[in-house]
């Protein structure tokens, strides 16, 4: 069993919701990634969700974008963002981290050789935002054999038999876009999300994560009463970029907003 199907099953088995957080490696400057990954652990976090910066991030709004552009602006890589999960490995052997990004990094590295470093460097799974299910099998076999979950998104216009499909190629989790739009979007349609998830939730036993609108400890205790966990990562970005460039405020300004929304949902 992967890392991250351990942790969330241990989050069903202690009646607790799953808290994602993602956060862009690099940004705002290089040296705040560690210490905000260690932060949002140790104020609830249970899975990180690092981005790997890219050029083109098109499921991205603009909190998000800019948040690559700076990292970018630092040349801040795909290797680069290997060599800080070893880092957090050192000191963390327990909490799962994804890498969440887009084909071409990945393309380029080649399948092989990126599942061998992500697994080396404690790795435990991938989202790759623009590669279909219909292209992912070559992947999916390498990310596979070194026991590396691919998740998937689902979106609101995701009909059940690709939703199906979909579940199909994936493991760990499925993470469910809850609007038709970017990151950071501010319209959260409860109701919808509700008819989606028990649309979905009949046709896969994976869990399932809801983000992209999720801001604060009120949507993501509305969210989380219908689905196995939440996903955060806009306010998140956009705190960190306020902070400056004194990696403690940016792990502090993190912090903060962990720690609310892991009581909110602890409180459920």
């Amino acid at each position: 069993m992967s890392r991250i199907s351990q942790q969330f099953a241990q989050l069903k088995a202690d009646g607790r919701k799953a808290l994602v957080a993602y956060i862009v490696n690099g940004d705002p400057v290089r040296e705040a990634t560690l210490p905000t990954m260690h932060k949002m652990v140790e104020e609830g976090v249970d899975v990180i969700e690092l981005g790997v910066p890219f050029s083109d991030p098109m499921a991205e709004g603009p909190v998000i974008q800019k948040g690559h552009e700076r990292a970018l602006a630092h040349g801040v890589s795909l290797t680069d963002t290997l060599a800080v999960v070893a880092e957090f490995r050192k000191t963390d052997q327990t909490t799962p981290v994804l890498l969440m990004g887009y084909a071409n990094p990945v393309e380029r590295m080649g399948y092989a050789t990126f599942a061998e470093k992500a697994a080396a460097a404690g790795v435990d799974g991938l989202l790759t935002v623009d590669l279909p299910p219909e292209e992912v099998e070559n992947l999916k076999t390498e990310l596979a054999s070194r026991d590396l979950d691919n998740i998937f998104l689902l979106a609101p216009t995701t009909r059940s038999e690709r939703a199906k499909d979909i579940a199909r190629h994936a493991s760990g989790f499925l993470y469910y876009v809850s609007l038709k739009g970017v990151t950071g979007a501010g319209h959260l349609d409860v109701d919808s999300v509700k008819a989606k998830l028990d649309e979905f939730g009949a046709l896969t036993d994976l869990p399932v994560c809801v983000g992209f609108g999720i801001k604060d400890a009120e949507s993501a205790v509305k969210v989380a009463r219908l689905a196995d966990g939440v996903v955060i990562g806009s306010v998140l970005v956009d705190a960190m970029s306020k902070a400056g460039e004194d990696k403690a405020q940016v792990a502090e300004s993190v912090g903060n907003i962990v720690r609310d929304i892991r009581q909110a949902l602890d409180a459920l």
